[in-house]
């Protein structure tokens, strides 16, 4: 807990959706009294009752326990910042419909501190964002109401399913122009964390963030690439990356996937961005945005050749896609940038009469539906009598139901897509009529029974 005699104890948080509520609540947790701004009038109704309007381990319990003590409150307004002397901004930066970074929630937020700002106030932005905001959105809105302000940027890097346990544990990293503002900050979030790391200006802790998220992108879509070879190769994609670096330190290709979520799908754009504007191109970034983003096509061409070649199946089928939330582990019901929709897009245009379902371990009902997708109650429900079931992210549920069991349900013939390897493609025995085929393995449906 806090020492009386720390005077930053005080802290306003301005956006609660994930980054912010899961801070806010965390900080709250350390001792700090933390107010949070919200527009969203759905999401403060959820929070008065003590929910969370997002699923996150042990969030629940931990935010019921900070407001029963009065540490975490919260509002439409600013009205209940005015006792605090740090901010944090942590509001959405979206691309725009010209794929550039918007940055008017930022400016908004920034309006609603320099309204309560007072001398001597801390800002910190923890927003993601393009190189240059800290430094030329933010602070001239702030410097425009003459007072004295220290100002940082310190990113947020936790992983959705794990964030509560991450913000005690990752490094955080500080970004500001003095050494007094960044040990300022440092001292706030390392009552979170035993490890801080500062660096010497705005934009780098700004490149930092960007950079992780982009360096993930990057080594996800080389694998894809790898992925799209192996299928055409007829050589499974799990077994290149598996044997290749079992007991070998120097290669670490991941699993080919869907690579989507609200920073993946995002963060590379904005990257390239700021790249461009200081007169530099992101070739290998820019490539592997491109390999992901188009793989629902190349898979729902895929799907749509293999099913036009067996022989049975129908014109009108019944479609289930299963894990809609943009990842399965840790499990997540987070729906911003998934690649369910993308495939589902691309599905609708190659089977026009499909009946289509939809399931999710963690996703609500009413979620799925807004979809378009018929809700199923379990996972036995959305493969019965189905003849496309495509698993589209990797929740533990998908392996706890042996998969002769899950195809047994289908129609047939019938077909189980699953673009993260769940099983092993060469191992499996399946009733006659059913097949199982996995990203990275496209060879495998030519020696399908139903192929």
């Amino acid at each position: 807990m806090l020492p009386n005699s720390f005077s930053d104890r005080n802290v306003c948080v301005l956006g609660l959706g994930y980054v912010g509520l899961t801070l806010a609540v965390a900080m709250a947790d350390a001792g700090f009294r933390v107010h949070g701004v919200e527009v969203r009038r759905d999401v403060l109704d959820k929070l008065g009752n003590g929910d969370p309007h997002f699923y996150e381990p042990g969030l629940t319990e931990k935010l019921r326990h900070v407001m029963a003590r009065g540490r975490f409150t919260f509002s439409q307004s600013h009205d209940g910042c005015d006792a605090a002397s740090v901010f944090i901004i942590t509001v959405g930066t979206p691309l725009g419909k010209n794929g550039q970074v918007r940055t008017d929630m930022i400016e908004a937020a920034t309006r609603q501190v320099a309204d309560c700002l007072h001398d001597g106030d801390l800002v910190i932005l923890r927003s993601t964002v393009k190189l240059g905001t800290t430094r030329n959105v933010v602070a001239p809105i702030l410097r425009a109401t003459g007072k004295q302000f220290d100002i940082a940027f310190c990113p947020e890097r936790t992983l959705e399913g794990q964030a509560l346990v991450e913000l005690n544990q990752l490094p955080q990293i500080i970004g500001a122009e003095s050494l007094e503002v960044a040990t300022r900050a440092a001292q706030i979030f390392g009552f979170l964390t035993p490890t801080t790391v500062k660096v010497s200006t705005l934009e780098t802790a700004e490149l930092i963030k960007l950079v992780d998220n982009t360096y993930r992108d990057v080594t996800f879509a080389f694998s894809n690439e790898i992925a799209k070879l192996c299928n055409a190769m007829e050589i499974s994609a799990v077994e290149v990356a598996r044997a290749g670096k079992l007991g070998y330190p120097r290669t670490n290709l991941p699993l080919p996937g869907p690579v989507g979520g609200p920073c993946l799908e995002k963060d590379p754009h904005i990257l390239i961005e700021a790249a461009r504007e200081a007169g530099v191109e992101m070739a290998i970034t820019a490539a592997g945005r491109r390999v992901n983003e188009s793989q629902p096509v190349e898979v729902a061409d895929f799907l749509g050749r293999l099913a036009h070649s067996m022989q049975g199946f129908p014109a009108e089928p019944t479609i289930s896609l299963m894990g809609l939330a943009f990842k399965g582990r840790p499990a997540t019901d987070d729906l911003r940038g998934t690649m369910a929709k993308p495939v589902l897009d691309e599905l609708r245009q190659r089977f026009p009469t499909a009946r289509l379902r939809g399931f999710d371990a963690v996703v609500r009902p009413e979620d799925i539906r807004s979809f378009g997708l018929e809700p199923a109650a379990n996972m036995a429900d959305a493969v019965r009598g189905a003849n496309l079931a495509v698993i589209l992210n990797n929740h533990p549920v998908f392996t706890s139901m042996p998969l002769p069991d899950l195809a047994g349900r289908m129609d047939r013939p019938g077909v189980i897509y699953d673009f993260w390897n769940n099983f092993n493609s060469r191992d499996v025995d399946l009733p006659e009529g059913t097949a199982y085929v996995a990203l990275g393995s496209h060879g495998a449906a030519r020696y399908a029974h139903v192929a």
